[in-house]
C-alpha cells in the first residue's frame, strides 16, 4: 500500500512538470518534448564533470590535463607522483612541445652534496629592490610563489590555508587586489596588491589614500607592494561588486559602504601615463621603504617601451616586474576576454624582457612570471626566458582541493575554494590544506633544482634561452632564443649574480628570506 501511494505521488509529480512544460513558452524543447528534455539540460549541466573522468585522455582536457592535475594532487599529498610506461604526449608529432637538453657533464652540482633538501628555500638570484636602493630590499627566500587572488574571490579557509602554507614553505603570498584581510595574518609573508579600486587604502569616493596604505603595511608582514595595471583573465576590464555581496566583513576590509555596488575602474585614477606612474613608484618606495613594482598581461608594447626608455635614465623604476599571460584567470571573466585578449605568457614576457634587455636594464629589475607556470616544464621554460621568480595561483588552488570544476563565478565551488558559502567553505580545513600547499610549493622548488641539474646548473634562473629547444612535429626543432628572437646573452644572468647566487646555493642552504646582500 505504501509503495502504491509513493507511486501515484511520483506519478502526479511528473504529470505536473509535464503539464508545466508543455505550458511553459521559454524553453522550446521541453514545450517540445515534456519530462525527456530535462535530461538534456542536466547533462550540460555535468558536463565538465563527465568529460574530466570519462571522455578526455589524460593530456586532452583544458586548461589542466588529467596528467597535470594528477602530478600536482601526488605532489601536494606527498605521495608518488611518477609516471609509468612512458609519456602520454604525442611526441612524434606534436607542435610546440617544450624539451630541456641534458648535459652529459656539469661542473659540481648540489647532488654532489648529499642531494637537495626539499625543504630547503631556492632563494632569488637577485636582491629584490637591491638595485635601487630600497630601505627593505630583501632576497626573496623562494623562486615560487603564491600568486594574487583576493578574499571575497576564495574563501577565508582558501586564504587560510594557502597563508599557512606559504609560512610552512617559506614562500612569499600576493594578497590580491580585494584588500588585506584578517585570513591573511596567519604567518605568510605578503606581498600587497594595490589595484584600481584601491581597496584597503581608498577614500570614500575611491581615490588613493596614503595614510591608510602606510597604517596596512605597518601592521602586516608587508614584504613589498605590486600595483596590479591589468591581469591575464580580463585585461583592461574593470568589475562590479554587486552590493548583496557587500557584507560587513568584506565592507571592512575593503574599505567601502555595506550593501552597495562597489565598480572598480578599469584604469588607474592616481597616475595616468608612464612617467606619472613611476612618480607613484618612488612616492610608495620612499614613505614605505619597501619594494614595490607593476603587474600587467602584456598587449600593445608602446607602454613597455615608454617604461624601459625613462628607467634607462636611472633616476626612478619600478623594482619588479610581474608578467601575466592571457591563459592564467583563477575566478570570473567574460570568454572573449579570457579566450581573445592579451598575449601568451610566452610570447608576451618575451616581448617585455627583450625591451628591457635592448636597453642593458634586465640585472637592474626582477622579473616575475606568472599563467600556468606552476608544472616543472613550463616553469623550467620562464626560467630560460629570463623570469627571475614565478607565482602560481591555480596550482596552489589545486593542492588545497581545487577539482576544476570550473563553477568559480557561481559561487557554488564544490570544495570550498571560490565561493563565499559558509557552508561550502566549511568543508574546506584549513590545517590539512595548508600542509599540502606547503608540500606542493616544496616540491615544484624540488623538481626545478632536478631539471636545472639535468641542464648541467645548480639554479633554474641559470638556465638559459638556448638550452630549451621547441619542437614543431618530428621534422624541426628551434631553442627558445630563436623562437623568440633573442639575442646573445638574452634570458641570462649578469655575470655578478650568477656568480652570487651559485655561490649562495654553497654556502646557504637554509630556510627563510635572506636579508638583502
Amino acid at each position: 500500500m505504501r509503495a502504491r501511494s509513493i507511486g501515484t505521488a511520483a506519478a502526479a509529480a511528473l504529470a505536473l512538470v509535464a503539464a508545466r512544460d508543455l505550458v511553459q513558452k521559454k524553453h522550446a524543447l521541453l514545450r517540445n518534448f515534456p519530462l525527456i528534455g530535462h535530461a538534456r539540460y542536466l547533462l550540460e549541466t555535468i558536463g565538465p564533470e563527465l568529460r574530466q573522468y570519462i571522455v578526455t585522455s589524460n593530456e586532452e582536457e583544458r586548461p589542466f590535463s588529467r596528467d597535470q592535475r594528477t602530478w600536482i594532487y601526488a605532489s601536494a599529498k606527498e605521495e608518488n607522483n611518477y609516471f609509468g610506461f612512458g609519456t602520454d604526449v604525442d611526441v612524434e608529432h606534436v607542435q610546440g612541445h617544450a624539451y630541456l637538453k641534458q648535459r652529459t657533464f656539469a661542473d659540481a652540482l648540489s647532488e654532489a652534496r648529499g642531494g637537495h633538501d626539499p625543504q630547503s628555500s631556492l632563494p632569488s638570484a637577485k636582491v629584490l629592490g637591491g638595485p635601487r636602493g630600497r630601505t627593505k630590499a630583501f632576497r626573496p627566500a623562494s623562486v615560487v610563489n603564491i600568486s594574487a587572488m583576493s578574499f571575497g574571490s576564495l574563501s577565508g579557509a582558501a586564504v587560510t590555508a594557502l597563508n599557512k602554507g606559504a609560512a610552512l614553505a617559506g614562500t612569499l603570498h600576493n594578497t590580491g587586489e580585494g584588500g588585506l584581510s584578517p585570513y591573511h595574518r596567519n604567518g605568510g609573508d605578503l606581498v600587497l596588491q594595490i589595484g584600481t579600486a584601491y581597496f584597503g587604502c581608498r577614500n570614500e569616493d575611491g581615490s588613493f589614500n596614503l595614510g591608510k596604505l602606510k597604517d596596512m603595511v605597518a601592521g602586516a608582514p608587508v614584504r613589498a607592494i605590486e600595483i596590479k595595471l591589468s591581469q591575464g583573465a580580463k585585461p583592461g576590464l574593470g568589475g562590479m561588486l554587486p552590493g548583496a555581496k557587500v557584507t560587513e566583513e568584506i565592507a571592512a576590509i575593503r574599505g567601502i559602504p555595506v550593501g552597495k555596488d562597489c565598480a572598480s575602474p578599469s584604469r588607474h585614477t592616481a597616475f595616468s601615463d608612464v612617467d606619472s606612474m613611476l612618480d607613484f613608484v618612488e612616492l610608495l618606495a620612499a614613505e614605505t621603504g619597501l619594494p614595490v613594482g607593476i603587474k600587467s598581461a602584456v598587449g600593445e608594447m608602446g607602454f613597455w617601451q615608454e617604461l624601459a626608455t625613462l628607467m634607462a635614465r636611472g633616476d626612478r623604476g619600478v623594482d619588479f616586474v610581474t608578467v601575466d599571460g592571457g591563459e592564467g584567470g583563477t575566478g570570473a571573466a567574460p570568454l572573449t576576454f579570457a579566450d581573445s585578449v592579451s598575449l601568451p605568457f610566452r610570447m608576451g614576457f618575451s616581448r617585455v624582457y627583450g625591451t628591457f634587455a635592448e636597453r642593458g636594464l634586465t640585472d637592474d629589475l626582477t622579473f616575475i612570471g606568472s599563467g600556468k607556470l606552476g608544472l616543472p616544464e613550463n616553469a623550467a621554460v620562464a626560467f630560460a626566458l629570463g623570469v627571475d621568480m614565478i607565482n602560481v595561483a591555480r596550482e596552489a588552488m589545486l593542492s588545497i582541493g581545487c577539482i576544476q570544476s570550473q563553477k568559480c563565478h557561481t559561487d557554488k565551488c564544490p570544495t570550498g575554494i571560490a565561493t563565499q558559502s559558509a557552508w561550502l567553505a566549511r568543508g574546506l580545513d584549513p590545517a590539512s590544506k595548508a600542509t599540502r600547499a606547503a608540500v606542493y610549493l616544496r616540491t615544484l622548488r624540488k623538481e626545478l633544482t632536478k631539471l636545472s641539474a639535468a641542464v648541467g646548473v645548480a639554479h633554474p634562473s641559470l638556465i638559459t634561452a638556448t638550452d630549451i629547444e621547441i619542437l614543431n612535429g618530428d621534422y624541426e626543432a628551434r631553442t627558445l632564443a630563436a623562437v623568440y628572437g633573442y639575442k646573445d646573452g638574452w634570458g641570462a644572468l649578469g655575470p655578478r649574480l650568477a656568480g652570487e647566487i651559485t655561490t649562495l646555493l654553497a654556502t646557504e642552504p637554509g630556510t627563510g628570506s635572506q636579508p638583502a646582500v
